[in-house]
């Protein structure tokens, strides 16, 4: 009798352990940042991308993986410790140049998970997968480079052409992970002394660039400055052409004038003229006109009346002095 009980108190706490695993393992609950996949005798047999509280056949029918769909990031050359320090990995970061120089270089890696099936049985270990492609990538492309490239304006080009190198190797690994960026974070020589005279060389480099600015920034000063004086002196020679052609018309339109009334009476005209041009050409003297005999003397005053009575009161004043 106690080994029937015996018997049936542990079927039936067998019975309980595997209805409470039946009750947790048959539901699971997706967020909005992640994906899951559900496994089926260790075969993926559905992907979940959608949030929510979802079924599956309890435990160890089918069990889940999920899978964040952030983006993670990848430190090469250094790892940053749960209390917040860096700590470098000299045996990752040393690197030799195009040019056989040494270089320290440590970069970040961003990438998702693009296929979590893949991500989970294509490979072992993705994340190790990936360290090693960064490796080869970054160690491939430094070695084509310069050690002037690598530590001043030639960074931003390294980036693009390691992402570029390590997308081609991670779409052969075919591992369900997108890269996205990558990073440098630093890039510098083991030796203070040869560091401290690549930093001479960059300051020399902006110091160059800088003055280089200051000049194109003066010469396109002058340049716009020579271009408002030529602008000027254009408008005044504009103006100066204007000015004489419409000082050339009104001459043609008086000569036309004058020419119409040497038509209409030529003798009086002509006469006219002459005193004209005598005033014009005489502003000071006294102009006589005298008949054609000679016998009888008569004369003309052309000059304004203020002029004729000052001259008269000059002759009075002489005649008086005497």
């Amino acid at each position: 009798m106690s080994v029937k009980r015996a018997l049936l108190t542990t079927g039936l706490a067998i019975i309980s352990i595997i209805g409470i695993i039946a009750i947790f393992t048959t539901w699971y609950t997706v967020d909005e940042s992640e994906q899951a996949v559900v496994i089926t005798f260790g075969q993926a047999t559905e992907t979940i991308t959608d949030a929510g509280l979802n079924f599956k056949l309890p435990w160890p029918v089918q069990k889940v993986e999920i899978l964040s769909k952030e983006t993670y990031s990848l430190q090469f050359g250094y790892k940053t410790t749960k209390d917040g320090e860096i700590v470098t990995k000299d045996s990752e970061t040393k690197m030799i140049t195009g040019d056989e120089n040494i270089v320290l270089t440590d970069l970040v890696v961003q990438y998702k998970i693009s296929d979590p099936v893949k991500y989970l049985f294509q490979s072992e270990d993705p994340k190790q997968l990936l360290h090693h492609a960064t490796s080869s990538a970054i160690r491939s492309i430094i070695g084509s480079s310069t050690i002037d490239e690598a530590l001043t304006d030639g960074r931003a080009d390294i980036e693009q052409k390691t992402r570029d190198l390590l997308v081609s190797v991670m779409e052969d690994y075919d591992i369900g992970v997108t890269i996205l960026a990558v990073k440098l974070q630093d890039v510098e020589l083991p030796n203070a002394e040869v560091r401290a005279a690549f930093t001479a060389v960059t300051d020399a480099r902006e110091t160059k660039n800088t003055k280089i600015n200051e000049a194109k920034k003066y010469e396109n000063q002058k340049i716009s400055e020579a271009q408002g004086e030529k602008d000027a002196i254009i408008s005044r020679a504009e103006g100066e052409k204007i000015a004489r052609i419409q000082q050339a018309e009104g001459d043609v339109a008086l000569f036309n004038k004058l020419y119409n009334a040497y038509v209409g009476n030529r003798e009086i005209t002509r006469q006219r003229l002459v005193l004209e041009t005598l005033e014009e050409v005489l502003p000071g003297a006294q102009i006589y006109i005298m008949n054609d005999n000679g016998e009888t003397l008569k004369y003309l005053p052309l000059q304004p009346q203020t002029v004729q009575q000052n001259t008269e009161k000059e002759r009075k004043e002489g005649g008086g002095s005497q």
